[in-house]
């Protein structure tokens, strides 16, 4: 463990009380904790349904697979992402399409979005090379801040398509009033360690489409006609039908009763991360760290701060964010700061990664790096710095003056 982690869940002993009880009752497995823990997710998010899941991941999948995904299907997915998101499409046999994001928000670009659609789709959603059919958009909401859903949903609805909504990173944030679940498209959540709130690993489908949530729900267990928890309350001694193909996505007793503790916390886990976000704001600019742009926030977004992610402005260093070659010198140096933080023990991370830079979608697409340029300059500048409930105003001084020192240390002051 580094002296200044990048994330720490926030635990007390009441997660190890409740996990304990859950122990004791006997039933460990997905049950009346995890029902417990779907509504409260739910109802935060002023949805009717959640499906708790093994991961966003595997949340991702049952949607896609519940809005008829499959073969000979193409789904757009911002290139800038965690590569879950691109995984779950070809899960159901369908292709992604990748798109370029937005250089301040890091979410998938509005305007870039609807050019694709126009240039490589024809007036059927057809893809014009391949054949396939153009079916869903995936807006993924990175680091704690909503995509732009009302401009993507319009053009959405323009063409006829539907959006899903991967929030892996964004549980809780809003634009106006409206809650990021609460834009009338499926919503995936992540419960990893690194996110807000956490269950270990886990994840959830949030849904007003109760239709749909009975059969994810069904999917999510193997595709049995009856859950263990109704089985047992009757015939338990009975197995139940399996009508289709499903899957063992299912989350346990044990992990949602931790999620259900986590989720009392959940208000002050936001407002300590957003405080916590503003200092590191206040020091870019009283220490005069100008080789850094902190994370921008739309007007009358709420940003939740899963990660502080910021991006190197290499205009400092003489270089051009236009020039590939450029990006490539810079993410060098950014790397080496990064490698000189930790060996000081303070934990960074790239931001994410750009999805068509991975050697599977080399491979599998042919992908190049100048097919999506802020995804690959996003990919090659970003750094995380460490954010999370412990971390202390001492701390977060602590992590600037080290950027700065590294840095002039590299390449002067």
């Amino acid at each position: 463990m580094s002296e200044i982690s990048i994330a720490i869940p926030y635990f007390d002993h009441r997660e190890a009380e409740e996990v304990a009880k859950v122990i004791a009752s006997g039933w460990v497995a997905q049950g009346s904790k995890v029902a417990e823990f779907e509504r409260l997710v739910a109802t935060y998010e002023n949805v009717a349904h959640g499906i708790a899941t093994t991961s966003c991941t595997t949340a991702l999948h049952l949607a896609l697979i519940a809005m008829g995904l499959g073969e000979r299907h193409d789904c757009i997915v911002p290139s800038f992402t965690f590569t879950a998101t691109s995984n779950s499409v070809i899960y159901t046999g369908a292709t992604p399409v990748f798109a370029d994001v937005c250089e301040d928000t890091y979410n998938l670009d509005p305007v870039f979005l609807e050019h694709l659609i126009q240039e490589q789709y024809d007036d059927r959603l057809i893809n014009k090379k391949t054949g396939n059919q153009l079916k869903i958009i995936i807006a993924v909401s990175l680091f704690g801040l909503c995509a732009d859903m009302p401009r993507i949903n319009a053009i959405a609805k323009k063409y006829g398509l539907r959006v899903l909504q991967d929030s892996a990173c964004a549980f809780g944030a809003k634009i106006g009033e409206t809650m990021e679940a609460a834009f009338g498209n499926m919503t995936c959540l992540s419960f990893h360690p690194r996110k807000s709130i956490t269950t270990g690993e886990g994840g959830m489908v949030l849904t007003n489409d109760k239709v749909a949530a009975s059969r994810m729900r069904t999917l999510r267990s193997h595709g049995a006609s009856i859950s263990e928890l109704d089985r047992h309350k009757n015939a338990g001694y009975l197995m139940p039908d399996f009508n289709e193909l499903g899957y063992n996505y299912r989350m346990t007793d044990i992990q949602a009763a931790i999620g259900v503790v986590q989720m009392q916390k959940m208000d002050f886990i936001t407002k300590t991360r957003i405080e916590k976000a503003t200092m590191y704001n206040e020091l870019v600019k009283n220490i005069g760290i100008d080789f850094l742009k902190p994370p921008h926030v739309p007007s009358k977004y709420l940003h939740t701060y899963q990660s502080y992610v910021c991006v190197m402005d290499i205009s400092k260093f003489g270089l051009k964010s236009n020039s590939i070659e450029d990006i490539e010198k810079a993410s060098i140096l950014r790397n080496e700061i990064m490698r000189k933080l930790d060996s000081t023990g303070i934990a960074t991370r790239v931001g994410t990664h750009a999805n068509h830079l991975l050697g599977h979608y080399i491979s599998r697409y042919g992908c190049k790096p100048q097919m999506f340029k802020t995804s690959h300059m996003l990919d090659k500048l970003s750094i995380a710095l460490p954010l999370h409930v412990q971390l202390t105003e001492l701390d977060q001084v602590k992590v600037m003056q080290s950027l700065v020192k590294a840095k002039n240390e590299l390449v002067g002051g």
